[in-house]
């Protein structure tokens, strides 16, 4: 295995970023304040909302959990409150329910875009309401970058009265009927974690509908400090903002954030073409064209009884001898060892998924001989299926 390792997600820089950072020194911006946090914070608006009739306002936080824990505080969610959450998802849509001394209750997947079932969601509204307790609010989830159905799921849960929290972590750049993903909710939060589609490093953005909620996160991120000549504090606060030398990244990470879309998507489509002649593997794609994915990570799903007994796990290992890092799908939340007693509604999709999904190499700096190696390499695991 002599080869560079070919990784799932890697960081791909623009070229600019260096700027914004060496100025944050010559400037000495290096708190988690400064003209690029700002810059970064504009840059993220203008993207989700010049094009669009919505407003919003967007507060860089130090990651894309802490952008979740903070919309939860700001719906008033607390201890001994029930928060309906998407199963199949990374675990930091789920964790900042317990963080607050709530109680997650998973919701399966529907099989079009992997996401949020609005039959079982509405089915566990119903029960939970029956049961005494209306849940508190919905995290919702734009999996792998394809659009959840944002008109169903919004449909119910405005029937109900219950917020939608929108975690378009791993979808920036996606929309759903023209309106990019991040504006469908009172609040949204985005991740810039190194994976993905552009990155700070580490950091994430919470997404307002109005300056003023987004003050109000502000103040909670950096301590809750109340106007005062010393430090004093009405509320508990947290430090949750992105350092102004990260945010340099971001900036210069916005001014190609097209071009990182596009070349996700033809990585997409790559896959698409190499597995349009094996019988039993799908790759999953939009269901119809309100849905535009950004394809942050590209998924498809092995059917072993057509492939002759090759399973996910299979292919996963035969690309790990060839130093290719793929993943399965998320392993559902309701599944997970540290959510064993949570109530979860469903029929088995996000296990179907989990069972037999599988990540594949999907950056968006992906060389063609990297890609003929990807090629290649499933082809010599499939290559009786071709």
């Amino acid at each position: 295995m002599n080869k560079d390792k070919i990784w799932l997600s890697s960081p791909h820089m623009g070229g600019t970023e260096q700027k914004f950072v060496n100025e944050a020194f010559e400037q000495n911006w290096v708190a988690p304040l400064g003209p690029n946090v700002n810059g970064f914070e504009n840059d993220i608006e203008k993207f989700l909302f010049s094009k669009s009739s919505k407003e919003g306002a967007v507060a860089a936080l130090s990651s894309g959990t802490a952008a979740l824990h903070l919309a939860l505080v700001m719906l008033g969610v607390k201890a001994g409150d029930e928060v309906l959450c998407q199963s199949m998802t990374f675990a930091a849509s789920a964790n900042p329910i317990a963080y607050l001394g709530a109680t997650p209750v998973f919701i399966d997947s529907e099989e079009e875009t992997l996401n949020l079932c609005p039959k079982h969601l509405k089915r566990a509204i119903e029960d939970r309401i029956a049961k005494g307790k209306k849940p508190k609010a919905i995290i919702a989830v734009h999996l792998y970058g394809m659009p959840y159905q944002v008109d169903k799921v919004n449909k119910i849960a405005s029937e109900f009265d219950i917020p939608v929290v929108e975690d378009a972590a791993e979808a920036l750049g996606s929309t759903y009927k023209g309106e990019k993903c991040g504006t469908f909710s009172e609040y949204a939060i985005l991740s810039f974690n190194g994976n993905k589609i552009i990155t700070t490093s580490g950091g994430g953005a919470l997404i307002t509908k109005t300056p003023a909620a987004k003050e109000k996160a502000v103040f909670l991120a950096t301590q809750a400090r109340d106007t005062a000549p010393h430090y004093q504090h009405s509320e508990i606060g947290y430090n949750y903002r992105l350092s102004n030398i990260s945010a340099g990244i971001g900036r210069g990470q916005m001014q190609v954030i097209d071009k990182r879309v596009r070349a996700r998507r033809e990585m997409h489509d790559f896959y698409v073409d190499l597995f349009s002649e094996i019988e039993g593997v799908k790759v999953h794609s939009a269901p119809n064209n309100d849905f535009f994915s950004n394809h942050w990570l590209s998924v498809v799903s092995i059917d072993k009884e057509k492939t002759g007994g090759i399973g996910r796990e299979d292919l996963r290992l035969h690309l790990e001898t060839l130093n290719i890092e793929s993943r399965p799908l998320w392993k559902p939340m309701h599944l997970q060892p540290v959510f064993r007693n949570a109530a979860f509604y469903g029929d088995g999709i996000a296990e179907n998924l989990f069972e037999n999904g599988l990540c594949l190499p999907s950056g968006s700096n992906l060389s063609q001989e990297q890609k003929e190696r990807i090629k290649n390499g499933i082809l010599s695991c499939l290559k009786e299926y071709k």
